[in-house]
């Protein structure tokens, strides 16, 4: 994501209040955000079990993404498995400049 010229801690309270939210109420696996300050790009990184927790993300956090994007453009979108059809209608309506989906092979996750 590109942070707004000006916007970078409005962007930080915005983020850290919708990874509280979804931390309590989401359905992701995990979710991890990193700032790169001195270009003013972000990155999210998020886990989900499958589309339909993708899908019950979208409709639980929209109040939060959206004071989230009011700070930010989404400029490139990478996705790893297979989503749905509907996940990836509301994927290539979102806007961003490029979305990439990679489907997936073999993997684990363990849990510590």
């Amino acid at each position: 994501m590109r942070i707004k010229e000006g916007h970078l801690e409005k962007y930080r309270d915005a983020v850290r209040s919708a990874v509280d939210f979804v931390r309590e109420h989401g359905p992701q696996l995990m979710v991890e955000v990193f700032i790169d300050e001195a270009n003013l790009r972000a990155h999210s990184f998020q886990l989900y079990l499958d589309s339909a927790a993708v899908l019950k993300h979208w409709q639980l956090a929209d109040p939060y993404i959206q004071e989230v994007m009011e700070h930010c453009s989404v400029e490139a979108l990478d996705v790893y498995g297979q989503p749905s059809k509907e996940v990836m209608d509301g994927l290539t309506q979102n806007g961003a400049a490029s979305l990439v989906v990679t489907p997936h092979l073999t993997g684990f996750f363990r849990n510590r």
